[in-house]
């Protein structure tokens, strides 16, 4: 029989067999799907820098300098000798991997060259919290980005910095978060030149210059049923909106399916009361669009379901921002008062 004191272990253990078991099976999803692991370099030790640096042909100040090295490249260190590195490193250029070659850039390559530099800034796989000290000068590279001003090369800095966390610290917990953002980071860097492209205006989203989504993809596998995953999937609707929609309903009431089917499948995103208010936004639209075609039964049918959208998004996310949104908006579409073209009557 079982005394108290046993009774109380067993019926805590049996509670936490759930979260247990829980936990087992993210280990097993994630073993299946393991992260390749790079070669590690056998004639040195991979790392990077988190400043620009010269790069000089001897070890010494005053000598011809071979290039710079700015924050985030590639370099493989062979040599130490006092304050002096030798190393091989990609210089200020594109790398040669075409997923890290910025937008409009992909033709240029890039030959690593070999020199000397001072050993400041510098973070190896060796280097105490390296990953902590490289996500980090990636996220201040980020903001910077988001500048009015921003530093030219602020971007595509926090993206290899990223990028070296993954590529030097796999085992990192950081690594899942910094293979995202630097995937972001491309992604918004596309976006933003396809946007400027003639094709950006045609209605129909395979005539637009599409976003790569190689790396959003390889997120989803190696890290399924994640924030990540949920995030990347987010950023991966871009690809099949409409671009201009030239005054065709179908567009918004597309668009919103393809926004209530990301909800349905990923309802516990960071995203997903965004993406709801998206949907609800959009039908909206596609009912004011229907009006001014002079189709009022249509229009009230669209209406309604903006409605019961933004009713969803009040209900199963009461606390986020974007329930403020419907809130505005349901109350709009309830007045009359036009969310797409003129409100003006």
């Amino acid at each position: 029989m079982l005394t108290n004191r046993r009774l109380t272990i067993v019926m805590r253990h049996l509670r936490l067999l759930p979260t247990l078991l829980l936990m087992l099976g993210a280990a097993c999803a994630f073993a299946q799907k393991r992260m390749p692991q790079l070669q590690m370099p056998k004639n040195g030790t991979q790392a990077t820098v988190i400043r620009v640096a010269n790069l000089y042909v001897q070890a010494d100040e005053s000598a011809d300098r071979g290039g710079q090295i700015t924050p985030g490249r590639e370099l493989i260190i062979v040599e130490r000798s006092g304050k002096w590195l030798r190393v091989f490193a990609n210089v200020d250029a594109p790398e040669s991997r075409k997923a890290d070659q910025p937008v409009m850039e992909e033709n240029q390559q890039v030959t690593p060259v070999s020199g000397w530099m001072i050993d400041k800034g510098v973070v190896d796989t060796n280097t105490p919290h390296g990953d902590q000290i490289l996500f980090g000068e990636g996220v201040a590279a980020e903001n910077a980005a988001t500048e009015p001003h921003p530093p030219p090369r602020a971007a595509l800095d926090a993206r290899l910095l990223y990028r070296r966390v993954v590529e030097m610290y796999p085992q990192s917990p950081l690594t899942p978060e910094a293979m995202w953002r630097a995937a972001d980071v491309r992604w918004q860097l596309q976006r933003a030149d396809a946007a400027t492209l003639p094709s950006a205006h045609e209605k129909e989203n395979y005539l637009r210059e599409q976003m790569d989504e190689d790396e959003m993809r390889k997120i989803e596998k190696y890290f399924p049923h994640t924030k990540w995953a949920d995030l990347a999937a987010y950023d991966l609707i871009d690809n099949k909106l409409c671009g201009d929609w030239q005054g065709a309903e179908k567009c918004p009431e597309k668009e919103t399916d393809i926004y209530l089917k990301y909800v349905d499948e990923h309802p516990d995103s960071p995203r997903a009361p965004e993406a709801l208010y998206n949907a609800a936004w959009r039908m909206a639209a596609a009912g004011d669009m229907w009006t001014a075609d002079g189709n009022e039964g249509r229009a009230k049918e669209d209406r309604a379901h903006s409605q019961d959208i933004a009713g969803r998004l009040q209900s199963k996310y009461p606390q986020s921002v974007s329930a403020s949104r419907a809130a505005d908006l349901a109350f709009k579409v309830q007045q009359g008062i036009a969310i797409y073209g003129s409100d003006r009557e």
